[in-house]
């Protein structure tokens, strides 16, 4: 065994030295270092890599390399696969299952259902899903509770519902590792009833879906116009709500809200709790950027961690592959990150939606030109009435156009705190739904600066 051990290593050793040679120092740190060797036999050599995007990054650009490279070490064919770190094996050493384990291996289903990847402690929380978590969280500590059971997580794309709906599976796993969890998605339900009947095991289908102690499904908004798939899921519904069962799913918006689902159905969605999960907030969105660009490695400045965040607003996706953007352009074009990269990765993901060039001191200048006061007079710290009111329109717009931070808009305005901003835009807004001069000031600047940004 120790010699396997040595030969492990000293053959991924020898490979990265060759790889070292041949490419970019960026590329090569950035892309090889972090790969570590597990283990050797005579056909296959495993590599450890962090994370999901890591692999199919490496499996996409690099597999013949490396292969090549490993090759020139043991002078012989030899096949490469990879696994996760923490996460099991990925890529060629994923079991998919066979025709015949499809209801007969439930821990196998539940390994390779539940994403370990997702869990509570790295979503991040915020006033925008705070509601949601806690109720996932209580889920998972106490399954079968009347009270919520079923309960639904809804809300737009890519805003974490599949976060929580991952996590709860693994919590429960923590818990308990003799719960028979089932995760799906509405589609995968979908395909293995279709199976079923085609292959005339839908006794099978209904028994293996109908024996989980907690099951969990993805995105029902998919069962909409599938009249027998929903048939079968009522029952299953049915059952599993009888026996004391977990039900947990996720959805785009409100079960009520939905076209092309049977009244059966949504009586028994409506039934339990259903909680939504709202686009992050700037302070949120920093947050997930940070803990993203921790998890890859990445030592950002917050000056760029501030500015992708107050650009794309609306998906935490959009952030997490942003900061993936970031990584595989430096990697690509072996140039350093610094800000001219993060704003042309953040237009190019958000192309017409950019915001270019606004920035506060843009909004200020253009208060001043309005209202006709300087510039060094709304920064400042007079308390004359003109001065204060320009200065809280100034906030105002920064907050509504630029989604900045409170904090960052107080740190403009001659250092304020963040209460005091907030004071400005909610006395603001209040003025606008009564005092014409303000809001035609207001909606005039707005109007202009929103339309440079596209």
């Amino acid at each position: 065994m120790d010699n396997i051990e040595l030969n492990h290593k000293s053959v991924w050793l020898g490979a990265k030295k060759t790889l070292a040679n041949e490419l970019p120092p960026r590329t090569f740190s950035t892309w090889f270092e972090p790969i570590s060797p597990i283990a050797i036999n005579d056909n296959e050599l495993v590599l450890e890599v962090p994370s999901q995007f890591f692999f199919e990054w490496i499996e996409n650009r690099y597999r013949d390399t490396i292969e090549t490279a490993v090759k020139e070490q043991l002078k012989k064919d030899i096949t490469v696969k990879y696994t996760i770190a923490a996460s099991g094996a990925v890529g060629n050493t994923i079991e998919q299952n066979t025709k015949d384990d499809a209801y007969n291996g439930e821990k196998k289903y539940r390994k390779t259902a539940i994403n370990e990847n997702y869990t509570f402690s790295n979503y991040i929380e915020g006033a925008n899903n705070q509601f949601a978590k806690a109720a996932a969280l209580s889920v998972a500590e106490s399954p079968g509770e009347k009270s919520f059971n079923p309960l639904t997580v809804y809300g737009g794309v890519g805003l974490g519902k599949t976060h929580l709906l991952h996590a709860i599976g693994n919590r429960l796993l923590a818990n308990n590792n003799n719960y028979n969890i089932i995760c799906a998605s509405s589609e995968k339900f979908t395909l293995d009833f279709i199976s079923g009947i085609q292959k005339s095991k839908t006794i099978e289908f209904s028994k293996f879906y109908r024996r989980a102690d907690v099951l969990l499904i993805d995105d029902i908004q998919f069962f909409q116009g599938k009249e027998q798939t929903q048939e079968q899921f009522f029952h299953t519904f049915n059952e599993l709500y009888q026996t004391g069962k977990q039900i947990v799913l996720t959805a785009d918006k409100y079960p009520g809200d939905m076209k092309g689902l049977d009244e059966r159905l949504l009586s028994r969605f409506n039934s339990g709790l259903a909680v939504d999960i709202q686009p992050p907030d700037f302070e949120t969105r920093v947050a997930i950027l940070l803990e993203k660009a921790e998890q890859n490695g990445l030592s950002l400045p917050y000056a760029m961690i501030e500015f992708m965040a107050t650009h794309i607003k609306n998906n935490i996706r959009e952030l997490e592959s942003t900061i993936i953007r970031v990584l595989a352009y430096s990697s690509l074009t072996n140039m350093e990150i610094n800000e001219e990269l993060v704003k042309k990765v953040v237009k190019e993901r958000l192309g017409q939606r950019f915001v270019s060039e606004i920035t506060i001191e843009d909004i200020v200048r253009r208060i001043s030109e309005v209202t006709s006061i300087s510039e060094e007079h709304i920064v400042g710290k007079s308390r004359k009435m003109e001065y204060v009111e320009a200065r809280q329109m100034a906030a105002y717009l920064c907050r509504e156009i630029l989604g900045a931070s409170l904090s960052s808009i107080g740190l403009y305005f001659g250092g304020r705190d963040h209460t005091t901003i907030l004071h400005a835009c909610n006395n603001i807004a209040n003025k606008l739904k009564t005092n014409k001069r303000i809001k035609q000031i207001v909606s005039s600047i707005g109007s202009e600066l929103s339309a440079t940004t596209l």
